[in-house]
């Protein structure tokens, strides 16, 4: 419950903010419209799908309706050969919830996963992507209920050391993240943590991202979304 205040309370905030606000970023339509958040959150159900496939990604449909996600799927294999899943126990990832992801996500961590690749990633453990609610709309929900968001707890790279979010990214409550004034940790795992977030708003992979630098209900991962009917990017 604490979490979804939380999120109520970021749109809330966005839909007052102006130019000034030190987490908004505002650009041009032409940058918001051609970005990967944009275009991939705005995809009807037929284009996702049919980019998905023209990737070749490893998304397996759902084979029964899932209440707020209107393309749902699980991953059944790498993405530019990162592993992404959950802390479920394996022999309960197919059936979990939390694995479902929509095609719209599938095709944002597919590029956020070409990232992580150049930092030499090869595994993401997620806390949470879907999460079912009894509050959703009939065209598709949005955030965890509509599997459009991924809460990332962890990153393996490939000469197996952990960047950890809970250990790795001390707390900073209001801090910065990106640009020239953003906060700067002091140990090379966290660093590496915010400068791939940071990549990733640069190239806006995501529409918003909340970090420990949000609040204590963040403290332990990021939390990645894309949500369509919106021009603007958020990361704090």
């Amino acid at each position: 419950m604490r979490v979804h205040l939380t999120l109520v309370f970021v749109l809330a905030v966005v839909t007052r903010a102006s130019a000034s606000n030190p987490y908004l970023v505002l650009p041009p339509e032409s940058e918001v419209v051609n970005s990967p958040a944009y275009r991939y959150s705005n995809l009807d159900d037929a284009a996702a799908l049919a980019e998905v496939a023209h990737r070749g990604l490893p998304f397996a449909r759902e084979s029964a309706a899932v209440p707020g996600v209107r393309s749902p799927g699980r991953l059944t294999g790498p993405l530019s050969g990162i592993r992404i899943h959950g802390t479920v126990p394996a022999p309960q990832a197919a059936t979990t919830p939390f694995e479902i992801l929509d095609a719209r996500l599938a095709l944002a961590l597919d590029d956020f996963s070409r990232l992580l690749a150049a930092h030499g990633i090869v595994e993401l453990v997620h806390f949470t992507i879907h999460r079912p609610s009894v509050a959703v709309s009939t065209e598709g929900a949005t955030r965890h209920a509509g599997a459009l968001a991924i809460d990332v707890g962890a990153l393996r790279k490939a000469d197996g050391t952990w960047l950890t979010v809970g250990k790795d990214w001390s707390p900073s409550l209001g801090a910065k993240t990106c640009g020239p004034d953003g906060r700067r940790l002091e140990n090379p795992a966290g660093r590496e943590l915010m400068s791939i977030l940071c990549e990733a708003a640069d190239l806006h992979l995501f529409t918003y991202a909340l970090t420990p630098h949000f609040d204590r209900a963040h403290s332990d991962h990021l939390h990645l979304e894309i949500k369509p009917k919106v021009r603007w990017f958020l990361y704090n």
